[in-house]
């Protein structure tokens, strides 16, 4: 469920303002959040209101330590009455609000250590343009062009997934021609579309739907061309989700690993040892393309930019999977980038010589020795 801080519009207040008025208030840390480009808002007892801005922590007020007292009164603002019920009983609760004319935030509220402390992940209120985030546009149109099947955009947490497929679904939104009915099953909701060329429905896991399983079994029921799953979290939605992209839909999801090849094995390591041999195949014949992607600050520090691995299930990587030998797809993705395909190592690199990145920012990054040894040479 969604909730609104209808705030009135107002210039963005820092800490002078804040302790002007002798209190501190949600507003004025998502505003000062939003004004500093923070991509996550920290509140937390004994420490300052934090914001991580371009991969580094900073501290809204390093004099202004919160009380618990404090953490508890601004977390709080952000429930309302069903999420305060579903926190009091779980001591933990997802959530998206909106405040007034200025963002929108994915906010996770929970307690620690006997006080409550929030986390919020600044969403934009418009959705950026494919190349705003380093997406090729021959690989956005690739992507549209894929008629059915699994498509997995992964990373680990914070690295910028659901602005690359919200990209991907906007652009799907607004081609001529591509007029498909797209059901998301969101927790929560984070960017509120609107349908153009395409009927975009949106449901909430905990407001519209129960959990991700019931959301996906329900959209084979709803005529939908697209299905977009939040996350693939347990054995459940991702069995279901092959059953989906199997009888013909296209089927976008997440999940949190760092490789193609990571992303493959932790699919098939989600069942039992007797099933394996089973969901190779079906995912060899379902599976058509893994985005795996990083964020890395950016060498003038003002910015971050995305090193992304791509993978395009061709014969010799369907083959592979159905004979397990996922290890081996790497090599595959190494000698096919006329096909589009790219590894994360190269990616790096190209980041590196271009300009973009500093060495010590990739090098913890690489897989590959002798190309972290390319970076150390200069």
């Amino acid at each position: 469920m969604e909730a609104t801080l209808t705030a009135s519009p107002a210039a963005p207040a820092g800490p002078a303002d804040v302790e002007a008025r002798g209190c501190l208030t949600i507003e004025a840390i998502l505003r000062e959040g939003v004004r500093r480009q923070a991509s996550d808002i920290l509140i937390s007892a004994g420490s300052p209101v934090t914001f991580h801005i371009y991969g580094r922590l900073e501290p809204m007020d390093p004099q202004h330590r919160l009380t618990p007292q404090e953490s508890r009164e601004l977390a709080f603002r952000l429930l309302g009455p069903e999420h305060r019920q579903r926190f009091e009983r779980d001591l933990d609760g997802d959530m998206s609000l909106e405040l007034f004319d200025v963002a929108r935030f994915r906010a996770n509220v929970f307690q620690q250590r006997g006080s409550v402390s929030a986390v919020l992940r600044h969403v934009p209120l418009e959705i950026p343009h494919f190349s705003a985030v380093g997406l090729q546009e021959s690989l956005v149109k690739r992507m549209l062009n894929i008629p059915n099947g699994l498509i997995l955009v992964t990373g680990p947490t914070g690295s910028g997934k659901s602005t690359t497929l919200a990209c991907l679904l906007e652009y799907m939104n607004t081609v001529d021609g591509y007029a498909k009915h797209i059901v998301t099953i969101e927790d929560p909701i984070e960017f509120r579309m609107k349908s153009k060329h395409c009927v975009i429905d949106q449901r909430e896991v905990g407001t519209d739907v129960h959990d991700y399983a019931t959301g996906l079994r329900s959209a084979l029921r709803q005529m939908a061309h697209v299905i977009f799953v939040g996350e693939m979290r347990d054995r459940a939605t991702i069995e279901i989700a092959l059953t989906a992209a199997e009888t013909g839909n296209v089927v976008i999801s997440t999940l949190a690993t760092q490789s193609a090849a990571k992303t493959i094995n932790r699919i098939i390591d989600v069942f039992p040892i007797q099933d394996q041999e089973e969901v190779r195949t079906r995912l060899a014949m379902t599976l058509r393309c893994v985005i795996s992607q990083v964020l890395l600050r950016q060498r003038d520090g003002q910015g971050r930019v995305a090193a992304r691995e791509v993978l395009f299930v061709n014969s010799p990587v369907a083959n592979q999977i159905r004979e397990g030998k996922v290890h081996m797809i790497n090599n595959v993705i190494s000698s096919s980038s006329s096909e589009g395909m790219c590894l994360l190592d190269d990616s790096l690199l190209r980041l590196y010589r271009e300009g973009q990145v500093e060495a010590a920012t990739v090098l913890p990054r690489f897989n590959d020795p002798e190309k972290a040894r390319q970076v150390v040479q200069g």
